[in-house]
This record gives structure tokens, C-alpha cells and sequence, in this order.
């Protein structure tokens, strides 16, 4: 079977995507796998699909895969990069689309500058939500890695996150502690895990370790969950810039009842066939 594909990325967060609207293809676990490959398919950090809407009042329908196969309830660069794809390839002529998630739905406003704005929605702290085991909602948690403890805040940004406060995001211990903070047993659909270090009240430096793909240039979700939880801690103040090693977010929350606004940019590599075993 011959698939076309779309390779773009989000401050150096790549994906593959997929038009399931205008062609038809079934994608299995194991063919994610080999497509993700970086040597012997196209390689990308998720697999981003394009679904017609299950919901009459939704645009599309967005689906995430990670480059294990696995399907996640979202991703922010791969929003962005969704927006731009729909309406570069004129599957929609709207600047404002709504597209439903398995984290529930987006809207994504493509700008005359070609960056994109993403409504996150209201960022959601209760354990449940990620889900994480713990007794009550609270700004720090103190969670037990291999018997050292760290203080970490979760929050679900439609995807589950938890995020540590670093001196140093150079010297974090990202490949060492991510992994071990993504199986966590307190996490029973894992986490990502975000390394944040303060530079003022608007501004940080952010390295994410994404739960199924390892540590990527930039995670869109971990930057919100990181301002959000810098926010609801005290040490941080809408709007924020977020520097991650792809690049630059802005991230605006005013207050907390509004809904989280990313916006940041969104390109196309190129365009591709490949032919599915």
C-alpha cells in the first residue's frame, strides 16, 4: 500500500503526517515502530493522523502516536503542526479549527504570520486527572525515586505531566531521571516528565523527557505544564517565554479560570510516499 505523508516539525519536534481523509490506511502498532525508525523508515518523534470528526460540531479528529506505537491523549507542537498541515493542504479554508482529541478537544487559530495559537483549555491538577496516585491535590508533591525523594508538581494538559524546579536544566539528570519518573508506579499510564529552570517571573528554560519517545527538542503540553504549574506555585507570571532547545513558546494563562494559549511556529520539511508492508 502506497502512503502519502507530510514530514514537519515544532521547534525541532518532528512528526509524520498521515491524511486519513483523502486516503484510506490502517496503521499497526509494529508499522509505527519501523516508519519511526531514524535509520531504516522516516523517523519522526509522533505520528500525527487526520481523521474526519467523530463529532458533528468538531472539524477533525487529531490522533497522537508515539514513536513506541503508543496512542497519547495529545501534543502540543503536533497541534500546531496539525493546524498548519489542514490548511496548508486545504482540507479547511478556517483560521479558527476545532478538532477533537482522545484528551478532549483544541482549538487552533492559524495567524496571518503562519505561527499558531493552541487553547490548551484550563490546565486540570487534580491526581485523577493525570491520572496520579496521591491522597489530595497539592502545589509539590514529594515522590520516592529509587529511595531519593523529589519535589515534583503534575498536572494534566490533556496529557499527563509532572515537572521538577532545576538550578541548571544544562547539568539535569534528564536521561537518567526521566525514564525512571515516566514508570513510576504512582503513574499508572506514565508521564512525561519536564526539568524547569527559572530565569525571571516571565521567563524560563525547559528540557522534557516525553514519555514513549525519550527526551525531544521541544514538548508544546510540557511547556504549558510547566508554566502552569510555575504559576499556580507563585514563582512565575502570565506571560511567559519558554526556551527549549528547538526554539521558543509563548505561553499566556492569566488567571485560573482561563483557558492556556500556546503560540509558537510550525513547518513543513517535505512531503513523501512510502510503501506499507
Amino acid at each position: 500500500m502506497l502512503l502519502h505523508f507530510t514530514k514537519m516539525h515544532g521547534l525541532g519536534n518532528d512528526f509524520m503526517v498521515v491524511d486519513l481523509i483523502t486516503q484510506r490506511a490502517r496503521l499497526r502498532e509494529e508499522q509505527i515502530c519501523q516508519l519511526a525508525d531514524r535509520r531504516f523508515g522516516v523517523g519522526f518523534d509522533q505520528l500525527l493522523v487526520v481523521e474526519p470528526p467523530r463529532d458533528p460540531d468538531m472539524d477533525f479528529r487529531y490522533r497522537i502516536f508515539n514513536a513506541d506505537g503508543s496512542e497519547v491523549e495529545n501534543c502540543g507542537n503536533g497541534a500546531r503542526c496539525f493546524a498548519r498541515f489542514v490548511h496548508d493542504q486545504r482540507l479547511t479554508h478556517k483560521h479558527e479549527i476545532q478538532v477533537e482529541t482522545a484528551g478532549g478537544p483544541l482549538t487552533l487559530v492559524v495567524r496571518e504570520d503562519k505561527q499558531v495559537t493552541v487553547n490548551m483549555g484550563i490546565p486540570r491538577f487534580a491526581p485523577a486527572a493525570l491520572p496520579f496516585e496521591a491522597e489530595v491535590d497539592q502545589p509539590l508533591h514529594q515522590l520516592d525515586v529509587e529511595g531519593t525523594i523529589y519535589p515534583i508538581s503534575t498536572v494534566s494538559m490533556g496529557n499527563p505531566h509532572a515537572v521538577l524546579r532545576v538550578n541548571d536544566i544544562d547539568s539535569a539528570p534528564v536521561e537518567q531521571l526521566g525514564p525512571r519518573i515516566e514508570h513510576h508506579p504512582r503513574f499508572p499510564r506514565r508521564v512525561n516528565v519536564g526539568f524547569m529552570q527559572r530565569l525571571s517571573a516571565h521567563e524560563i528554560r525547559l528540557r522534557v523527557h516525553e514519555r514513549g519517545s525519550g527526551e525531544t527538542l521541544a514538548c508544546g503540553t510540557g511547556a504549558c505544564a510547566a508554566v502552569a504549574c510555575g504559576i499556580r506555585q507563585g514563582f512565575l507570571q502570565s506571560p511567559v517565554t519558554v526556551h527549549l532547545r528547538g526554539g521558543t513558546l509563548q505561553i499566556d494563562w492569566p488567571h485560573a479560570e482561563a483557558p492556556l494559549l500556546m503560540t509558537g511556529p510550525a513547518e513543513r520539511v517535505y512531503d513523501g510516499r512510502i510503501v506499507l508492508a
